[in-house]
């Protein structure tokens, strides 16, 4: 054999060995991940069933934070416009008060100077009424001169504006002018609840001098305590009054209290909220204000394209349905999901997808899911 035979021979049988490792190298084309082929056993033996996606009117949920509040008029902050000393209180947070009852004592020379000014002007107004008489009867027979009368009747008028202010300010410290006598004057003077409810601060001790500003006790009426939920701006045009709701305490979710909607805000905080009070429909409960609620809300009912909720399966964080193909064809979509109700949940509209055409797989769906994921692990 010449050498040029040798080296074609050697070339052939180099280049079928390239092209045998080629061959070898070139993948098989793999079938589709997403579906899924069953016969029909294998469709009996999972309990697969497919049917079209219905159209019906469901209401959504909306779940929101707040917290238990009081409006202005059940929260009370007790102060004594004259100031003075605290001489007795026998109140502590948490103490139960009633309407009207004495809740403190205060003590202050300035009280006993008060009551002194008021029965001294009381006793000169007797004085001065007597003198207007006098003085109007000399002045009709005019054995004196007008101006006289004018004089004593403009200070009359003067001592009926004095006498009144002092009524006033005797009032301010609960005492009554219409009891008060030389015999009565007191140094102490009683402070009494406006409300029935119970005590939330206690700010004083006996002794202590207490300005005309300062806060000495905090009253608040559970009767009338409501739920601030925090509702959001975009959701915020779904509420209104009327509406029906349940809230829970953040650490007792299992036990609802049914609330309405009283009242929507109309201005947006910094966080782009605004708030929505509440009041609850069972007026006997154990809460207190400052506690942390969530709230479950429904919302009006639309129109919805629904599946029985065992048809969405739930993969690698998202959502999907398997939609037949044929008779025994099963592909893989995911979908975006809205409101659940009653066992049912919405399908959100996708791009090239008819869901009044398209059946999807009602039951079986997720031993459809263990069997496409088993074909993907073997591939």
């Amino acid at each position: 054999m010449n050498k040029f035979a040798i080296f074609t021979a050697a070339g052939i049988l180099l280049t079928a060995c390239n092209n045998a490792s080629e061959i070898k190298e070139q993948p098989e084309a793999s079938a589709d991940e997403n579906t899924v082929m069953l016969d029909s056993l294998q469709r009996a033996n999972a309990g697969v069933e497919t049917a079209l996606p219905a159209i019906q009117n469901i209401h959504s949920t909306i779940k929101l934070n707040g917290t238990v509040d009081v409006p202005p008029q059940s929260l009370v902050s007790i102060s004594f416009p004259l100031g003075g000393y605290l001489k007795s209180t026998s109140l502590l947070p948490g103490y139960p008060v009633h309407k009207g009852q004495v809740i403190a004592a205060m003590e202050d020379q300035s009280y006993v100077q008060l009551q002194q000014d008021y029965l001294t002007a009381k006793a000169r107004m007797e004085y001065l009424a007597t003198d207007v008489e006098r003085q109007k009867e000399l002045s009709d027979a005019d054995a004196t001169s007008k101006k006289n009368y004018q004089l004593v009747l403009s200070e009359y008028k003067t001592q009926q504006a004095i006498i009144r202010s002092l009524e006033e300010k005797l009032r301010i410290i609960n005492i009554n002018p219409a009891t008060l006598t030389v015999t009565s004057i007191s140094r102490m003077v009683s402070v009494y609840s406006p409300i029935n409810g119970y005590v939330t601060q206690v700010n004083v001790n006996i002794g202590k001098y207490v300005n005309p500003s300062d806060v000495m006790f905090e009253l608040v009426n559970p009767d009338d305590i409501h739920a601030a939920i925090t509702v959001f701006e975009k959701d915020l045009a779904s509420f209104k009054a009327g509406m029906k709701g349940k809230v829970a305490l953040t650490d007792k979710p299992e036990d609802f209290y049914d609330v309405e909607v009283i009242l929507v805000t109309k201005n947006i905080d910094e966080n782009r909220a605004g708030l929505m009070h509440c009041h609850f429909e069972n007026p006997k409960h154990d809460l207190l204000p400052g506690m942390f609620l969530t709230g479950v809300f429904e919302l009006d009912a639309k129109s919805a394209t629904v599946i029985p909720e065992e048809a969405v399966v739930r993969y690698m964080g998202s959502e999907y349905v398997f939609i037949t193909k044929g008779e025994n064809q099963f592909i893989l979509t995911k979908v975006k999901t809205g409101v659940k109700e009653n066992g049912v949940i919405e399908l959100k509209e996708i791009k090239n997808i008819d869901w009044m055409q398209a059946k999807v797989v009602t039951k079986g769906a997720y031993a459809m899911l263990g069997k496409l994921k088993n074909k993907m692990e073997e591939e």
